[in-house]
């Protein structure tokens, strides 16, 4: 097949995500008078689930304004995923619930499924099927318009830079293409909402960076994610959720959570880890001292680094960096563990497609 050399796709048009949700938008604030304030998208109010006298989410209550990019982080099983399924009217909760611009997620689910997109951890692409025939069986399923379809399946295809492979069959994309296809898919009918779980799980880091670029050309749209990599949270988030054993931990923009730790964090490498950990225990400055095998991890008062050179200089390091705290500092402040990534996840070569792959031949 003959690819058009050194296309580039354009940016979204954003009329064709935007037009009902800014119309709609436009008319609640003028009935309301709120010509000023963000709307209220996403309301979880004491969200809980158990499976088998276990929470998985434990009482969860936050917002999530108009046209905010906003991510749960946390490790494998601190809920994110459970939530998301609520949030999709896919699974009902224990107790509580949650609104979806402003349809109760119980009472509403039709309501609330025609509002958002969804991508999940595992795909459900057809393999055999090209990408824009994927695109066409979610067309036909969400009522748009036969006029309306290949116009709106070429812009999608266009948006996440597949429609020179938009008559290939998916299962030769790869990983990264098919998750962009994906995402494509979950906007064809124009949600107001996008909720995306996992949406680089199992990714390279260069395919992962693509769909990044792509998440953040959705200008206004209010998009959800779910993720356990700390990078991707900070790359792409206006704000954050630190999850852990189905609790919010932390809430608030990623600049602002890292800062209200007022350390930095320090990791040194020396032939006598006990004894330098005696010493840095003597430090008021110095806290949170762990010990792992011949390396110290601990944390320093803002403003302290100068000092701590200082208290080091007569001792033998093999190695030292100090430097600003990330997420995952903040994570560990609050639950005293790492976020940890299973290698195998973190690593891998093209996603295995859905079940509704067919077999060759």
């Amino acid at each position: 097949m003959a690819r058009r050399q050194g296309h580039r796709p354009q940016p979204l048009c954003k009329a064709l995500l935007q037009r009902r949700h800014l119309h709609r938008a436009k008319e609640h604030r003028q009935h309301n008078g709120l010509q000023h304030l963000n709307l209220t998208m996403i309301e979880i109010k004491e969200l809980t689930k158990v499976y088998r006298d276990a929470p998985a989410l434990d009482r969860v209550s936050l917002k999530i304004e108009e046209g905010e990019l906003f991510s749960f982080l946390g490790p494998n099983g601190a809920g994110k995923t459970t939530l998301m399924l609520i949030l999709s009217t896919l699974l009902r909760p224990t107790s509580g619930t949650a609104f979806v611009d402003g349809h109760d997620v119980l009472r509403e689910p039709e309501r609330v499924k025609r509002e958002v997109g969804v991508l999940f951890q595992e795909t459900s692409l057809d393999g055999r099927l090209t990408g824009r025939e994927n695109l066409e069986v979610q067309a036909v399923l969400y009522d748009v318009p036969k006029e309306e379809r290949r116009e709106r399946i070429d812009e999608m295809l266009d948006f996440v830079g597949l429609l020179d492979w938009a008559d290939e069959p998916v299962e030769r994309y790869s990983g990264g293409m098919q998750r962009r296809l994906e995402i494509a898919r979950a906007l064809i009918h124009r949600p107001r909402i996008l909720l995306l779980d996992e949406p680089t799980l199992g990714l390279d880091p260069k395919a992962r960076e693509a769909v990044w670029t792509h998440i953040k050309r959705l200008e206004e749209m209010t998009t959800v994610l779910t993720t356990n990599y700390i990078e991707e949270a900070e790359a792409l988030s206006q704000r954050v959720a630190i999850m852990d054993t189905g609790r919010i931990v932390a809430l608030g923009p990623p600049e602002e959570l890292k800062a209200s730790l007022g350390r930095d964090v320090a990791h040194v490498t020396c032939s006598d880890p006990e004894g330098l950990r005696d010493l840095l225990s003597g430090l008021g400055y110095v806290g949170d001292v762990q010990v792992d095998g011949r390396r110290l991890s601990f944390t320093i008062e803002a403003g302290r680094r100068k000092e701590l050179l200082e208290a080091l200089s007569d001792y033998e390091l093999e190695s030292m960096e100090v430097r600003g705290p990330t997420l995952s500092d903040v994570f560990r402040s609050h639950t005293g563990r790492s976020i940890h990534v299973p290698f195998s996840q973190q690593r891998t070569g093209r996603r295995r497609l859905g079940r509704k792959r067919r077999r060759m031949g």
